[in-house]
């Protein structure tokens, strides 16, 4: 699961420092320092316990979310890969021959709302490491014979995922339940917008000179470091970094007046796959709504409940079972997944979901099995924070939702103090018919 932060003004905090009254004990256990620079660049350096690492994670809050134009989806993805491509000071060859030198591991993703680009490293390289990515940010140089190459890459790496069920089940889920949210597609974009990139060189410099800005963009430092020493590289080899002036209009989604269903045809065979979502709001740490359904999609539809047993252990008529609540910046899908063993037990699988969505709108969840789930959610987090670079990738991912790092000790004063009505009014207001988008994948007829 992820969280993720907004990004303060010109202040330096410590997560030490709280006035707040009694709250339970921190979950995040690190002092962090939150910087912004003139120019609208922020920075969060985060001094941990393990000696001699240093991650860093570079933040652009700018995902599939920010796919505006009308076919141009992809984009963001695609500068996933084109920001590898290298700069005139360090072209491609020479910034991985540099990071090979140094031991350093470097990779980049891309979500709906934010992509992320990482590198570990040992301290001593810190300033090699900010100096090269201060350069791509800012330099980035490739040609038109590039750019058309990276294209073809994503046309392939599109082709290789829509081989996967999932992906086809995702991708008709979405387009299905959105309307004008730019959440209608998937992270890869839509197929026929990919199939044209190649054509767009020129709207690609224009997408990254929209959105690779200082405005935009979040340096992570987390492991053996000190604040001030971070800051002045930093200040060094970041600080003419110009400030731009776009602002996406991102499109409201209308709210959703019935429920909607398809059938997915999948040509070959494969075992049936059904996914009932509703909308939800976006991330919030002010109320208890995120945290009522992070926890009830646990409490309903984990290993442990009632529903997994029943469907999964004793009557074999499915052999996956999930629910996911994804913590988005905008209102999404809060999605109920199952894989079916037979296609003659898909109605029924269904109806036992429906049913039990139904039961959580109707009475309260078990006392003590909310208590449970509550603390594992808590200790499953802090189990997690065994190194710098877990670290950095847990606060990249609420950097990515437009929050501070405190939102982490939020959600969970908001989770530890949920009831079981908060969980059946969650349900009351989400889990509705008309705010439903049921998918079924079907393999062809008579496949078995």
């Amino acid at each position: 699961m992820k969280f993720l932060p907004a990004v303060c003004a010109a202040l330096i905090l410590t997560a030490q420092l709280s006035s707040a009254p009694e709250r339970p004990a921190r979950v995040f256990p690190y002092s962090y320092h939150l910087e912004e620079l003139p120019d609208g660049l922020h920075l969060v350096t985060v001094p941990t316990d393990f000696p001699h690492v240093v991650a860093v994670y570079i933040v652009v809050r700018t995902g599939s979310r920010n796919e505006v134009a009308p076919g141009h989806t992809g984009f963001a993805h695609l500068f996933e890969h084109l920001m590898f491509r290298g700069t005139e000071q360090y072209p491609a060859d020479r910034y991985n021959s540099a990071l090979a030198r140094i031991g350093a591991y470097s990779n980049a993703f891309t979500t709906n709302d934010y992509t992320c680009f990482h590198t570990t490293f040992s301290k001593e390289d810190l300033e090699t490491v900010l100096t090269m990515e201060a350069d791509r940010f800012q330099n980035l140089k490739y040609s038109e014979a590039d750019f058309r190459t990276e294209t073809l890459a994503v046309l392939g790496e599109y082709n290789k995922n829509s081989a996967n069920p999932s992906q086809k089940l995702r991708e008709v889920t979405a387009n299905l339940a959105f309307e004008k949210h730019t959440y209608k597609h998937t992270v890869m974009g839509f197929l026929k917008d990919i199939q044209d990139m190649p054509n767009q060189y020129e709207y690609s410099l224009r997408f990254f000179q929209r959105y690779y800005r200082p405005e935009y963009t979040t340096i992570i430092v987390a492991g053996d470091v000190r604040p001030k020493a971070v800051r002045d590289l930093v200040d060094k080899h970041w600080g003419s970094w110009k400030r731009g002036d776009f602002r996406p209009e991102i499109p409201a989604e209308p709210a959703q007046d019935g429920p909607r269903a398809t059938q997915a045809d999948w040509p070959d065979r494969t075992l049936p796959l059904v996914s009932i979502s509703y909308k939800v709001p976006g991330y919030s740490d002010t109320g208890k709504d995120t945290a009522a359904l992070e926890a009830l999609a646990l409490l309903a539809f984990s290993p442990a409940s009632d529903l997994y047993q029943k469907l999964v252990v004793r009557e074999r008529k499915a052999d996956e079972l999930s629910a996911d609540n994804p913590l988005r910046v905008d209102p999404a899908l809060f999605e109920i997944r199952a894989r079916v063993k037979s296609p003659a037990d898909v109605d029924a699988v269904r109806e036992s979901i429906l049913e039990t969505v139904a039961s959580l709108r109707e009475r309260p969840v078990d006392a003590a099995h909310l208590t449970a789930v509550k603390k594992h959610l808590r200790y499953a987090f802090a189990g997690r924070l065994d190194n710098s670079e877990t670290v950095a990738d847990i606060l990249a991912s609420y950097v990515g939702l437009g929050r501070t790092p405190d939102t982490i000790d939020k959600f969970y004063t908001q989770l530890a103090q949920l009831t079981p009505e908060d969980i059946q009014q969650a349900a009351a207001k989400y889990l509705t018919a008309n705010g439903r988008t049921l998918v079924t994948l079907m393999p062809p007829e008579g496949s078995k």
